[in-house]
């Protein structure tokens, strides 16, 4: 049965770096929002709302339905598309895993925030103000939550796969 392994988590916390590392140790599919994003505004011309996961959660499900993982990077941030990524896999029979990441320590994720580069052509990436007053909804179902607040991402990915039971 295929799985839909859903990051979510504010900007700078490392869910690309986490979710990319993920992907490539199980040799599936990896699928970021900002990368399906910023391709319908340049492609599009768009004023991007909630096309980017739309289409995203299409593409998983076209995935999905041929029986192979997706390791999908999103912020994820509020109850509706959490929701929405769930559904996406009990369509297709597939499972689902919630992760969420966290960056517990202010001072450090405001400085990840402010110094990281976008490796997507033409994504501008928000500032700290953007991300610390950012909608965040409270989750309220199950999920692995991971702080890479003070620990190597390297270590980060070792607690995750822990906590997967891969």
């Amino acid at each position: 049965m295929a799985t839909l392994f859903i990051f979510a988590g504010l900007p700078g916390t490392g869910k690309t770096t986490l979710s990319r590392l993920l992907a490539r140790k199980l040799q599936v599919t990896h699928l970021r929002i900002d990368t399906v994003e910023q391709a319908l505004r340049d492609l599009c011309n768009l004023s991007v709302g909630g096309e980017g996961y739309r289409l995203t959660y299409r593409i998983a499900s076209d995935i999905l339905n041929l029986g192979m993982d997706v390791v999908v990077d999103s912020c994820n941030p509020i109850e509706l598309t959490r929701r929405e990524w769930e559904q996406v896999a009990e369509d297709c029979e597939a499972e689902y895993v919630n992760i969420e990441l966290v960056c517990s320590d202010n001072s450090e994720h405001r400085r990840r925030v402010e110094d990281r580069t976008s490796d997507i052509p033409g994504l501008s990436l928000p500032s700290w103000a953007d991300v610390d007053s950012r909608e965040y909804h409270a989750w309220t179902t199950e999920r692995i939550v991971i702080d890479t607040s003070s620990s190597p991402i390297d270590e980060c990915f070792r607690e995750l796969w822990m906590k997967l039971k891969l």
